[in-house]
């Protein structure tokens, strides 16, 4: 039997790149079906304690975090920069990543979104930024700049947002393996693969 995973996955997340980069690696060892999302709609509905934290840091456990986020990108071989714009809005694209989609381009679209971004410095929120993205992976601009404007995409990425958090999810990146084996985190990949037979 296939192994099926859904990922719910906001690219303004670092730990959720990291997890991107392992999972497009081995995208061929399960069926995965990548579900767009904004995160900041995950934690207003169900973990405000994000922007407490965010507000009141704890130096040292801020120190380790970002001492491990750089660990996890040598590991991983990326690079994770600290984007001048944190955090991004990412609606537009990650309602861009429902777009590519349709046309088979999900992944590649998104790495480019992630690489942009958290290597780059690039901001994302801006369509000028977005359109060379989007034209680097072969999509029409006009076309897309339509679409992620329309209602059935900003539903969409809503309706996975909502989807994740009535699942039990409460950030990004989150794993569904099978049905309702829920993962949170880049840390559990390799454990799920194991789960898996992988």
């Amino acid at each position: 039997m296939t192994n099926k995973l859904d990922f719910y996955y906001d690219c303004s997340s670092p730990w959720t790149y990291l997890a991107f980069e392992q999972l497009s690696r081995r995208k061929t060892e399960i069926d995965i079906t990548w579900k767009p999302i904004l995160v900041g709609g995950v934690f207003n509905a169900v973990n405000p304690s994000v922007y407490a934290v965010r507000e009141n840091p704890v130096p040292a456990k801020q120190t380790y975090a970002h001492k491990d986020l750089l660990d996890w990108a040598t590991q991983v071989g990326i690079t994770i920069g600290s984007p001048d714009v944190f955090p991004v809005n990412s609606a537009k694209a990650m309602r861009g990543a429902i777009v590519a989609t349709g046309f088979g381009k999900v992944v590649e679209y998104s790495k480019q979104i992630f690489e942009s971004y958290w290597e780059r410095n690039v901001d994302i929120s801006i369509l000028l930024n977005l359109r060379s993205i989007v034209e680097n992976v072969g999509l029409d601009w006009e076309d897309f700049s339509t679409k992620i404007e329309l209602s059935d995409y900003k539903d969409e990425l809503r309706s996975n947002t909502t989807e994740l958090v009535e699942r039990g999810g409460f950030g990004s990146p989150t794993y569904f393996l099978n049905g309702d084996d829920m993962f949170f985190g880049n840390d559990r990949i390799d454990l799920m693969f194991i789960k898996a037979g992988l």
